[in-house]
């Protein structure tokens, strides 16, 4: 059973079942879908709309145009305007941005659960590699422009509604929901029943440290997947539990993969050995790094990926002996150190996928 097995199978209401961590990833997961047509942006005063009133064929085609998976994401719509559990949710203050010249992409949305309630929704990212570049500099650059605008999001809807306040978002929007928790006014987080991370991207040390984060530590949940490659990224301090998925390697950040069992996840004791190694490898280094120098590693890696053909990880495994070729020639004239790092990365990250790889054939010093 998946998210969507599970939207489909739950009869019971918010007040006879209460809201739980799966509930947070559907809702989580329906933000990806554009709603720019239907819904009430966050300076609109119009009125909030049902997710059940959403169901029109008219709207249905630009609000899955250019989603990620539009079938499965489809089939979510429809289980959520149907369910007992979900369709009286009123849905609002849509907001939806990109500014190319920040390098900033930003969504939200509130859902009023009911008259007491609203949960706050970010927008992540997907298993590509753009992705994954952007889940790389939320952890290690901090705040970044989609941040900051979570925090603004935040204070005005709590402006706006008088209600208790849950926060979360799948990928980035697991670290935008984080960080907007701690960093909006003090009034607002007083407000904050639940803060929900599903394989969010970490922080850097000094962030922990902070009083406002400390203050809000008890309230954060947070889910990965047995083969997290974006959650794991700077995760030293947020403590986490793990959920079994039905794929593999990096394809687990797909929330639809994500396995549920009688009406919560199916919880397994920790990530696979792995995805564990590679990224004690990614955050012991990168954390060593001044901000120069990681930054130099993250666009080199996400340029030589390019060079690859790489759009998924997945994509990794087709004629990946040609594409450790193109990528030497790729990283020609950067320094060494970086030069054996990317290598070193893209090896963790193929041994993910492929078994048995040997690499003593190529020579990344040179």
């Amino acid at each position: 059973m998946n998210i969507v097995d599970y939207v489909e199978s739950q009869m019971e209401d918010f007040k006879t079942t209460k809201f739980n961590l799966v509930d947070s990833l559907v809702l989580s997961q329906f933000v990806y879908i554009h709603f720019d047509k239907v819904l009430p942006g966050i300076a609109d005063n119009r009125e909030p709309v049902r997710i059940g009133d959403l169901l029109k064929a008219e709207h249905i085609p630009h609000m899955l145009y250019n989603v990620r998976d539009p079938k499965s994401n489809h089939r979510l719509l429809i289980a959520l305007g149907m369910s007992p559990r979900f369709r009286n949710i009123r849905m609002c203050c849509y907001s939806d941005s990109l500014d190319i010249t920040l390098q900033k992409q930003f969504a939200a949305v509130t859902y009023l659960l009911d008259d007491k309630t609203a949960y706050v929704a970010y927008r992540g990212t997907d298993a590509t590699i753009v992705g994954w570049k952007e889940d790389f500099n939320m952890a290690f650059i901090s705040p970044v422009p989609a941040q900051q605008e979570g925090v603004s999001y935040l204070n005005a809807v709590a402006e706006r509604f008088p209600h208790a306040l849950i926060v979360g978002g799948h990928s980035k929007g697991g670290n935008i929901a984080v960080y907007s928790a701690m960093e909006c006014h003090q009034a607002v987080q007083d407000r904050i029943v639940g803060i929900y991370s599903h394989d969010g991207p970490g922080f850097r040390d000094e962030i922990f440290t902070r009083e406002k984060y400390v203050s809000i530590k008890t309230r954060i949940q947070k889910t990965l997947p047995q083969s997290s490659l974006v959650g794991m990224l700077l995760q030293h301090q947020e403590d986490y539990i793990v959920v079994e998925s039905n794929k593999f390697g990096i394809m687990q950040h797909d929330p639809f993969s994500w396995v549920v069992n009688k009406g919560d996840f199916q919880y397994t004791q920790s990530i696979t050995g792995g995805a564990e190694h590679i990224n004690n490898v990614i955050n012991q280094w990168l954390s060593s790094l001044e901000d120069e120098k990681r930054e130099l590693f993250v666009t080199t890696l996400y340029s030589v990926f390019k060079s690859m053909g790489v759009v998924n990880f997945s994509d990794l495994t087709e004629d990946w002996r040609k594409k450790v070729v193109i990528a030497m020639e790729t990283v020609k004239g950067i320094d060494v150190e970086t030069k054996r790092f990317v290598f070193d990365t893209i090896i963790s990250l193929l041994s993910l996928y492929v078994k048995n790889l040997r690499f003593s054939l190529f020579n990344v010093d040179e």
